[in-house]
């Protein structure tokens, strides 16, 4: 709403003035000066009346959903403590909203009830209504100041005054509902853990043995050493770790659009939740091992992993970076790589490093680069609008068959 200070009949009613005031001196007839000289006064009176009461009043927001999902529906709630010495203005209030968060954001003040009449303002009992929002774009966003505007009884001078702060509301990638497939299962082979000889962060994973030809003298277990009265080297135990490691790509130059990269952070988030509701236990990070989240079958992981992926965005990078050495080894569950356009070149060096499901989606194949990602025994599938039909192709029984110019074209 615009702020100016008259409103449309303030403003006819200050132009009429004048002309009276103008039509008294041509004409010389003092009814216009009486005329001219009233209007003015009148909206200078009601200017006075709006704008001289000082207000005062908190706001407090709270919002039904703590994280807003894309497409969801959910309602703010506002608590305003209203303070004025004349009592509750007659007038219309309004949140200001971003652009990334749909709704319905004002209305009359002070709000109705059911029954039509005001809402009851007694003592500091603040005024409570609502509203309806819609998330439209992922992102942390601001909502607020509240905004009140007032008139006087006349109708010819606006008062608009903002209360409070703005309140944070993250909205976050939708989630959707993937299907599952007997190559799933087959990976899953029942257990959530699996097991590897990857190297601890402490030396509570680690049993003496005895030294062989061969072994490092610094991995020499002294204390083992002096007990047994033979040399003793550390091993690492098996320990467990993520069965299932989903990449997403940030890189800059492989996005051709906004709405590719959306789509991939909504299949990210997607993917990564399904796995852990089948037992997995998942890591969510970028090609050069940047962690962005982990599930470990906790509501807070699933939470702080939609939260973080609010906010991620491409980097303004032309450099191809390959797959982390945290993927090399035999993962015994899948391993998910999202892109949008990359090379044949660069295909070649993303190695999945023996995963047993190794899924390549792209939101944009060419025959080269579908190929050689082929090659190093990737399965590759198209990333469009319909995830749930990437992902079904990505996990069907069999492995997806080499792709056709026409095929590896199709994006949507």
């Amino acid at each position: 709403m615009k702020r100016r200070p008259l409103t449309g009949r303030g403003l006819a009613a200050l132009l009429s003035g004048g002309v009276c005031l103008i039509a008294a001196n041509i004409l010389g007839t003092p009814l216009f000066l009486y005329l001219g000289l009233l209007l003015i006064l009148l909206v200078v009176i009601a200017a006075i009346a709006v704008r001289a009461p000082r207000r005062t009043g908190g706001v407090r927001r709270t919002v039904t959903s703590d994280l807003l999902t894309v497409g969801e529906d959910s309602r703010v709630i506002v608590r305003f403590a209203f303070r004025s010495l004349l009592g509750v203005p007659n007038g219309t209030w309004s949140d200001a909203l971003p652009d990334a968060v749909a709704g319905e954001a004002e209305g009359l003040f002070p709000p109705r009830l059911l029954s039509g009449l005001p809402a009851p303002l007694s003592g500091n009992e603040p005024l409570t209504f609502s509203y309806p929002i819609r998330g439209v774009r992922r992102g942390v966003w601001a909502i607020g100041p509240l905004s009140l505007s007032t008139t006087d009884p006349f109708g010819l001078v606006r008062r608009m005054q903002d209360f409070g702060e703005t309140h944070p509301v993250t909205v976050v990638p939708a989630v959707l509902t993937l299907p599952s497939s007997a190559a799933q299962s087959g990976v899953a082979s029942g257990s959530a853990q699996h097991s590897s000889n990857r190297v601890g962060q402490g030396a509570d994973n680690l049993s003496p043995r005895r030294y062989v030809p061969g072994d490092s003298m610094r991995r020499i277990h002294w204390r083992a050493t002096a007990h047994r009265g033979t040399l003793m080297v550390r091993q690492e135990e098996q320990e467990s770790h993520p069965d299932a490691i989903v990449v997403l790509d940030r890189t800059g130059a492989h996005w051709r659009s906004g709405a590719d990269f959306e789509n991939a952070v909504s299949a990210c988030a997607s993917i990564a939740i399904h796995l852990a509701q089948h037992g997995y236990s998942v890591d969510v990070m970028e090609p050069g091992g940047v962690l962005l989240g982990e599930l470990r079958g906790g509501e807070d992981d699933r939470d702080g992993l939609l939260v973080t992926l609010a906010s991620v965005h491409p980097r303004g990078t032309d450099v191809h970076v390959p797959l982390h050495a945290a993927t090399s080894g035999h993962l015994l569950g899948p391993l998910v790589v999202l892109t949008g356009t990359i090379t044949a070149a660069e295909a070649s060096q993303w190695a999945h490093g023996g995963a047993v499901l190794p899924v390549l989606m792209m939101t944009s194949v060419d025959d080269d680069s579908a190929r050689a990602a082929a090659a190093h025994g990737w399965r590759v599938v198209p990333l469009g609008d319909d995830i749930a039909g990437s992902w079904a192709d990505a996990t069907s029984a069999a492995p997806p068959a080499a792709l056709s110019p026409a095929e590896a074209r199709r994006v949507r």
